[in-house]
């Protein structure tokens, strides 16, 4: 169990894209909205999530 919960992802450009994706965080609307009521291991899975999709991002706008 993660005991330490991590700082939250936003980087206060709380703009939604297209998809629905945050274009500071790429976090999905549920996963801002729900934040706070996470519990630190759920926090860390919506980081990691977030970081797949901003690295996702990356990759289709580098071809």
């Amino acid at each position: 169990m993660i005991d330490r919960a991590p700082n939250s992802p936003c980087l206060n450009i709380c703009s939604l894209d297209e998809r629905g994706l945050c274009r500071g965080c790429f976090r999905i609307i549920t996963e801002i909205a729900g934040w706070t009521r996470m519990n630190p291991g759920e926090q860390w899975a919506v980081i990691q999530r977030a970081e797949e999709r901003r690295n996702a991002v990356a990759s289709n706008r580098s071809k």
